[in-house]
């Protein structure tokens, strides 16, 4: 039985394969309609440059990828059922989360806020008829949102909380936007699927760094993805990491 979106959901997979015949990047949505039964599949993502930033040292991220990645997130968007950020992102670049770039429904935008600092505006509250949800352990959501009450743990929700939390309200396909931190945090609970990480030809040479995990004491302890590479015209690649699969095919 098709989840909710699901009849949305395949239908921009057949246009992400008119957009990317043969081998291409058409590929790199196949695991999306197979989500699991009892938990949601959730890919993150991030688009950085050469030297692993995400921005400048005075914020500034606008212009790293080109329109290629873009047109690339817009279309993991148009595969999922919810997007999620932080809210610093939403503080920072005031994004609109919806779909623009590619044909498909917007999908449900979710915003983790555990101290209430989301204000009652903002583009992600658009009224375009996407469902709004903000995840706290305090306070209540903007209107029309959705308020998700979740408990802290060392300051922050837990994302697996989270993840639960959205999956019961009938979100199967879950994509992890941003910031940085967010994804990181989802990464080190072990939640995390399929990473696409969009990689420019920039090199920024100082700045915010993309990906902060939990520190390993020896390269043995690193993961190593079952990973491939995407060629984007203008020079952009997509690294589509399998974080369930080391690069020998061991579960990691």
């Amino acid at each position: 039985m098709a989840g909710p979106g699901e009849t949305e959901q395949n239908g921009a997979l057949a246009n992400t394969r008119a957009v990317y015949p043969g081998e291409g990047p058409a590929g790199i949505f196949d695991p999306f309609p197979a989500a699991p039964d009892d938990r949601p599949f959730v890919i993150a993502q991030l688009g950085l440059s050469l030297d692993g930033r995400i921005a400048t040292p005075t914020g500034e991220s606008l212009g790293i990828n080109g329109t290629a990645a873009l047109d690339h997130l817009h279309r993991i968007r148009a595969h999922v059922d919810a997007v999620v950020v932080g809210v610093g992102t939403i503080e920072a670049d005031n994004p609109r989360l919806n779909v623009r770039r590619t044909q498909g429904r917007n999908p449900a935008r979710v915003v983790i806020d555990p101290t209430g600092r989301a204000g009652p505006s903002g583009q992600w509250l658009a009224a375009d008829g996407a469902r709004l949800m903000l995840v706290t352990a305090t306070g209540a959501a903007p209107p029309r949102a959705e308020t998700v009450t979740l408990t802290l743990e060392n300051g922050r929700i837990p994302p697996r909380a989270i993840l639960d939390a959205l999956f019961a309200r009938g979100l199967r396909r879950i994509l992890i936007e941003g910031g940085a931190r967010t994804v990181s945090a989802f990464i080190d609970a072990g939640c995390v699927d399929r990473l696409h990480l969009l990689m420019a030809p920039v090199i920024l040479g100082s700045g915010k760094a993309g990906l902060d995990l939990a520190p390993i004491s020896a390269i043995s302890g690193a993961m190593r993805p079952k990973t491939k590479a995407y060629l984007l015209p203008g020079g952009d690649v997509i690294f589509d990491c399998d974080l369930r699969h080391s690069d020998a095919g061991a579960a990691l």
